[in-house]
């Protein structure tokens, strides 16, 4: 499991955040997503704590904590929504509806 990490600067990074959660036990992993275009950061990241007692000791402390002159969101991660095809999955198009017949 991961910690989701929101409300940060812009200017974190991967150092810092490690710094910030090292507090509250080992760091496993440290991501901070980009926006693909433009290669600016999204303003949340991912942590992965040593363990599950770990990561909660650091949500419980770190939630709502002002980090860089803005108050952190610190929760468990939900796990990534499969969102279907890359073109939003069966939205259909024309066509004239002689193929779905029951």
């Amino acid at each position: 499991m991961s910690i989701y990490v929101g409300n940060l600067s812009y200017d974190v990074n991967q150092e810092g955040l490690t710094a910030v959660f090292a507090e509250y036990g080992t760091v496993k992993r440290v991501q901070i997503p980009t926006d693909r275009e433009t290669g600016r950061l999204r303003g949340f990241a991912f942590v992965e704590m040593g363990s599950d007692e770990e990561e909660t000791a650091a949500i419980e402390a770190l939630d709502g904590a002002e980090w860089m002159g803005r108050d952190m969101k610190v929760n468990k991660a939900k796990p990534k929504e499969d969102r279907g095809g890359s073109f939003g999955g069966n939205r259909g198009g024309g066509g004239g509806g002689s193929r779905n017949r029951y």
